[in-house]
């Protein structure tokens, strides 16, 4: 089996010719699916979403989205707490999506929040209602189903200066590792890693893709290609920059999708840090 894991597209400030080639694999390569982690748009904006779920359509095989922080109503109060989905009605059906295979199943976790008791409302919460859901669902499986779990922010509670990158993320990283889910993939900080956590009920593997878009961290924009044989999950990180897959993963989660301008911030061996930070409108 072979899926194609993508993350933060940010349609507004989104990279046309990395969206352009990635089209292009699916069409000539057929994948089993798509998984997509998050972050269509940059700001919300209807034509954004527009241009998003246009590009997910043409796609034209099984697909499944997890809605990102960009994804909510930055300008408009009302529509965030409201209708906060209301302008992606067209994949409605795709997000927060299970797909199952033979053997093998994509169970979605939600990781973002109209709200939180925080200032910064760009970072994950996986709220008890949320995680339970999510359980549910793996224990309604047959027995021996493989599992992966798709959410948009990677489920650690601490970054590199200690501060929460999601909520509740320790608490569920443990109890889908008692599942024995087979790896959770998620996207947000805008560089591909893999990575084994260790939890209280044992080991669970993290597996994060880059991004799609202009907004790009210390890595050429990228996807993941995972290919699943026998149990074992191999994933490459494909580029037009063609740069190997070893030297596009970072050794550590950041706490946000900013390139590194601090000492010690996890950054990828390839290095390739803008000079500036990327734009944000």
């Amino acid at each position: 089996m072979r899926l194609f894991h993508i993350s933060d597209l940010h349609f507004g400030l989104e990279d046309r010719e990395a969206l352009a080639w990635f089209r292009e694999c699916v069409r000539r390569e057929q994948p089993d699916a798509v998984l997509i982690t998050g972050d269509l748009t940059m700001r919300a904006r209807s034509r954004e979403f527009a241009a998003a779920c246009d590009w997910i359509m043409a796609l034209d095989l099984p697909v499944t989205v997890e809605v990102g922080n960009h994804d909510l109503p930055y300008f408009n109060p009302v529509a965030r707490f409201l209708h906060p989905y209301r302008r992606i009605r067209r994949i409605e059906a795709l997000v927060e999506r299970e797909l199952d295979f033979r053997n093998l199943a994509v169970v979605p976790l939600k990781t973002t929040a109209r709200a939180q008791w925080r200032l910064d409302w760009s970072k994950g919460w996986v709220t008890r209602k949320a995680l339970a859901r999510t359980l549910a669902a793996i224990d309604a499986l047959p027995r021996g189903t493989q599992v992966l779990v798709t959410a948009h922010h990677p489920l650690v509670e601490a970054g590199t200066r200690g501060r929460a990158l999601t909520r509740g993320g320790a608490a569920a990283l443990a109890a889908l590792a008692d599942r024995g889910v087979a790896a959770v993939l998620t996207g947000h900080v805008h560089d591909a890693f893999d990575l084994i956590a260790d939890t209280p009920a044992g080991p669970i593997r993290m597996i994060g893709a880059g991004t799609l878009s202009r907004r790009i961290r210390s890595t050429p924009p990228s996807f993941n290609e995972l290919r699943i044989r026998g149990g074992e999950i191999s994933v490459r990180v494909r580029n037009l920059a063609r740069v190997p897959t070893p030297d596009m993963l970072i050794d550590a989660i950041p706490p946000d999708a900013r390139p590194p301008r601090e000492p010690g911030e996890p950054i990828a061996p390839v290095g390739a840090v803008p000079p500036t930070d990327p734009p944000v409108h």
